[in-house]
């Protein structure tokens, strides 16, 4: 008897446009491991095609949203050329969800951590359980989080996202609210209610416009954000390789203090 495995995305279409894709691995936090981060961008390529698709929601199976990177499968092979690929793939999926012609929510249910909170950034909105709580936790392992502060930096003011970024500390779901990385916040099981209002909103409004304005607001906010994730992957990348953030992976693993 053969087991089936299950999608590492799910996704949902309702009959108004609205798309949910929910990460699928709760076992493992829904860390961003390659598979994933593939099947992500395949669910965005296809629906970058899609002439119904009006809203699309992102969402998370579980107790966390999303835990960043897989840190198991980053350790295992160390290398420049695996590092460099690894975050530019996950700089490339980031950039399809600014480029997607309609507007992505982020439905944050738990923690939303490293590339997780980068992910939550990176959406046009974000809506939260009065529980998430929110991280840029790299540098704690000794690895500077380079590539979510593109996101978060364009999301927070400097020195909210530089102090996040240096200390590693978590945002309530209040905090997060007060200093502009989420919009709303909802208990937890007020949530999906929250989404639908937003969603309700959105539907409301014409899909040419709301195309239109989506591609202008990020074009006139922008200088470049495809230069600094080139940027950022290659300072991710060579961070990475740095013992101290090879050793800091590996205590994680080994749930020990790094030996710095």
């Amino acid at each position: 008897m053969t087991h089936s495995v299950a999608p590492l995305v799910l996704r949902t279409d309702d009959d108004r446009g609205v798309t949910t894709l929910t990460l699928n691995r709760p076992a493992a936090f829904n860390a961003l491991s390659e598979a994933l981060l593939t099947a992500l961008q395949n669910e965005l390529n296809d629906l970058a095609k899609s002439q119904k698709l009006r809203v699309l929601v992102i969402a998370a199976a579980g107790k966390a949203f999303c835990a960043g990177h897989d840190l198991r499968e980053m350790r295992a092979e160390p290398s420049m050329d695996y590092y460099q690929k690894l975050f530019a793939q996950c700089g490339q999926m980031m950039m399809s969800i600014q480029k997607l012609q309609v507007p992505v929510i982020a439905k944050v249910q738990g923690i939303a951590t490293a590339a997780g909170c980068q992910l939550v950034a990176q959406c046009d909105l974000a809506v939260a359980s009065s529980e998430a709580k929110f991280a840029v936790s790299g540098v704690n392992l000794g690895l500077f989080c380079s590539t979510p502060s593109v996101a978060l930096s364009r999301n927070l003011s400097r020195k909210a996202a530089f102090e996040m970024l240096v200390t590693g500390d978590f945002l309530s779901a209040p905090e997060a609210l007060s200093q502009g990385l989420i919009n709303k916040i909802a208990e937890p099981s007020e949530l999906d209610a929250a989404i639908e209002v937003l969603v309700s909103k959105i539907l409301s409004k014409p899909s040419v416009a709301l195309a239109m304005g989506k591609e202008l607001f990020y074009m006139q906010l922008e200088t470049g954000i495809e230069k600094a994730y080139d940027y950022a992957t290659q300072t991710m990348a060579c961070n990475m390789m740095d013992n101290s953030a090879l050793e800091g992976v590996q205590a994680f693993i080994e749930k020990r203090k790094p030996n710095w």
